[in-house]
């Protein structure tokens, strides 16, 4: 890596103090066509898919629980959760169980992607910010962009990937108390 990546890399760390937490493998999935990366020290395991139990007045991107293990875990559709067109499952769909931190603790949630790619490794990628894209994209669970061969893979916090749902339904039941009163 030259001089000037690392300054780079340094310089994103240091505007994205979540980023010091970050390994330096990173497992790369696809979703409609782009790759993205995850800290690979948050992955738990990779399954094929299976229905979930659906729950009740979940979003659209929630697919429901499944039990692993005696744990309850919930799924995400990240393809959903992004806003890019849904896609039938199919033999490459994966759920990719991760450790998130919530609230002092972690918790496992599985995300379906399109498929699993490959693993990264810090010494052979430079990691840089990404740009602002101004208020009207969410960007927060952007941690940056990594650049290898010609190739470019978001990577994704993935503390930060579901913090805006919960809150969301959060804020949704202080509401609904508040109006009840």
């Amino acid at each position: 890596m030259n001089e000037q990546a690392v300054d780079t890399e340094t310089d994103v760390k240091e505007k994205n103090p979540h980023l010091d937490e970050v390994g330096d493998q990173y497992l790369t999935f696809n979703l409609a066509g782009e790759d993205y990366g995850i800290d690979i020290l948050r992955v738990q395991e990779i399954r094929g898919w299976d229905d979930a139990t659906r729950l009740p007045n979940a979003p659209d991107y929630v697919k429901g629980v499944v039990n692993i293990r005696g744990t309850i875990v919930p799924v995400y559709d990240l393809r959903q959760k992004f806003n890019l067109e849904f896609k039938d499952y199919d033999q490459n769909t994966v759920v990719i169980v991760i450790k998130v931190a919530s609230k002092g603790n972690y918790k496992s949630v599985g995300i379906v992607v399109d498929g699993v790619s490959d693993v990264l490794h810090g010494a052979h990628i430079e990691i840089t910010q990404s740009p602002d894209f101004g208020a009207e994209m969410i960007t927060d669970a952007i941690s940056g962009l990594a650049t290898f061969d010609r190739k470019m893979v978001v990577l994704i916090d993935v503390d930060r990937l579901l913090v805006d749902s919960e809150e969301a339904s959060n804020e949704d039941s202080a509401a609904e108390e508040g109006a009840e009163e």
